[in-house]
């Protein structure tokens, strides 16, 4: 998800913890997916969510905004902010979007100082190191890092972009950790299911982009009603009511404080 009322949408509907998606997070301010925002807008965005529900939330942090010890204050910043769990990749930075072609990744033992700072940065958030060396190194290496990782103080290990269930079975049958699946659209990974992972031995799947694809293509699906045809008529069916709308945000619990404040300023002039 990408931002508070997606998170409260998600937490409505009975998901357990959401993803706060780097991915999708930038998209929604118009940019891409390449290390162009700042940790102070990660952290923002964070406390946006954080203000208005308690569902345990991991966040894509990248590369974390630097070196070593750009990953100490990053961690210390978001979790602040109200991370449960913060993500760190194994890429070079200007990073790309996983599951396309071209990325580069650091080396083993620069990752190892950035999760070490992490660590040592977190009181009570996971750690998620995530691995993009599979599409740049091979699955070997992708399970190599992983342990090392691992052994290093990692809470869950993310391997980005394999391409294939195979290739996840193998994985989760040498890795032995909590595991997180990327099952992202349009990308290298073909469509496995949450049961699927689960079955494999992965403990977290996330769909970081999904629910922004659908909302943009119903978006602009919407504008080109609008703009053809100058009403909102034919959409009707398709929108959340304001009932339901309101529902989410909850507004009728600030309607209520509202009566009672107002009753207790009456009493106490």
């Amino acid at each position: 998800m990408f931002n508070a009322f997606s998170a409260l949408l998600a937490e409505k509907v009975g998901f357990k913890a959401v993803y706060l998606s780097g991915g999708a997070l930038t998209s929604s301010m118009g940019l891409p997916d390449i290390g162009l925002i700042t940790l102070t807008e990660l952290a923002d965005a964070v406390r946006k969510i954080k203000e208005v529900t308690d569902i345990p939330l991991i966040v894509d942090a990248d590369t974390g905004f630097g070196e070593s010890v750009n990953v100490y204050r990053a961690v210390r910043v978001l979790e602040e902010a109200g991370a449960n769990a913060i993500q760190i990749e194994d890429q070079v930075m200007p990073k790309r979007c996983g599951h396309l072609d071209g990325k580069e990744v650091i080396s083993k033992d620069e990752m190892v100082f950035k999760l070490r700072a992490a660590i040592r940065a977190r009181r009570d958030a996971l750690i998620v190191a995530r691995t993009d060396s599979r599409a740049v190194l091979g699955i070997g290496e992708a399970v190599n890092r992983a342990k090392t990782y691992l052994e290093e103080g990692a809470d869950v290990i993310f391997p980005e972009a394999l391409t294939s269930k195979e290739e996840f079975a193998e994985f989760a049958r040498e890795v032995e950790a909590p595991l997180l699946a990327n099952m992202t659209e349009f990308g290298k990974t073909p469509l496995i299911s949450a049961t699927e992972f689960r079955e494999m031995g992965y403990k977290y799947v996330i769909f970081p982009v999904t629910i922004f694809r659908v909302a943009a293509k119903a978006m602009k699906e919407a504008l080109q009603v609008l703009l053809e045809k100058g009403t909102q008529a034919p959409l009707m069916e398709l929108m959340m009511t304001r009932k339901e709308q309101y529902e989410v945000i909850k507004y009728n619990f600030y309607e209520q404080l509202d009566k009672e404040l107002s009753k207790y300023k009456q009493k106490n002039p």
